[in-house]
């Protein structure tokens, strides 16, 4: 039985798009840990963050306690994974114009531009001068109308590890509907507050990094999520993944409450494939006829 003050709190749910009785789960990282009971939704109540100065250079280099430990070094094993990523998103749209929403520094693009047109949007600036020096399409900003009404209309929009870092996943995603041709995709992949490791491991979940994850979806809160927006949830998995050594020890050290220790260049080539079935790749598409 959960105590009194864990709930009857009323919060503002993006997935159902309605106040919805909320129970506080936890406390991390001096941020509220509340869950939706209708949709299982989790969210940080965190005060006083700046996604702006959070996500810089910092971030990729292992300089923040979360974040990538030497997100250039893994490039071999992150343009691997990559490719699989696009083999997969080509199922649902083949070709045409591909827009990744916090593209970091471009390796996906990379991989995609063999089939599409390729652009990003990056909010580290660090990140989108890396990318624009390589040759892509990429601006510097927010996920905002002006930066995708530069871009135009997409048949494919990808957030990799994106929209549980965003204020109101809720705007962006129906910003993205706004931008998608018919019948076009977008494509998510996020933590699954839902599995058996989550609940299990509760604030020690590895993916339970307030301020830097605001959101922890389900299968079901992205499915209403898709339907405030006039998207249809087409498909939900749990993916294997090909992940840098560097960034698994640098991930178990975080959970340990271990100093960081410097990775070396051979631990960031080095790719580990890894299924803790806690992470979904969701296949959002917009109903209307379309091409393929």
């Amino acid at each position: 039985m959960p105590d009194a003050d864990k709930i009857g709190v009323q919060l503002t749910c993006p997935a159902c798009a309605r106040a919805t009785e909320h129970r506080k789960l936890y406390s991390k990282n001096s941020c509220d840990i509340f869950q939706c009971i209708q949709c299982g939704l989790g969210r940080s109540e965190c005060a006083n963050f700046d996604v702006r100065d959070y996500y810089t250079e910092d971030y990729f280099s292992g300089e923040h306690s979360d974040g990538y430990a030497d997100y250039c070094a893994s490039e071999p094993v992150l343009r691997r994974e990559f490719a699989r990523t696009v083999q997969f998103v080509r199922q649902y749209r083949s070709g045409g114009r591909l827009l990744e929403i916090g593209c970091a520094y471009g390796f996906f693009l990379e991989e995609a531009r063999q089939f599409y047109d390729v652009a990003g949007i990056e909010i580290a600036d660090a990140a989108a001068v890396f990318c624009q020096r390589r040759g892509l399409t990429v601006i510097n900003g927010m996920a905002d109308e002006d930066n995708l009404a530069r871009f135009g209309m997409m048949d494919v929009i990808v957030l990799l590890d994106v929209i549980e870092h965003l204020p109101d996943p809720q705007s962006t995603l129906a910003l993205c509907r706004r931008y998608l041709n018919p019948g076009g995709v977008i494509i998510i992949t996020t933590g699954d507050f839902s599995s058996l490791y989550a609940r299990v491991a509760g604030r020690n979940w590895r993916l339970m990094t307030p301020p830097q994850h605001l959101w922890y979806f389900t299968p079901e809160s992205m499915r209403r999520l898709a339907q405030t927006v006039q998207l249809k949830l087409e498909t939900s998995e749990h993916p294997w993944k090909l992940v840098p050594l560097a960034l698994i020890e640098f991930q178990v050290r975080r959970l340990l409450g271990a100093r960081r220790a410097m990775s070396t260049g051979l631990m960031s080539r080095i790719g580990i494939p890894v299924n803790l079935f806690d992470a979904m790749r969701c296949v959002l598409r917009r109903p209307d006829a379309g091409p393929t």
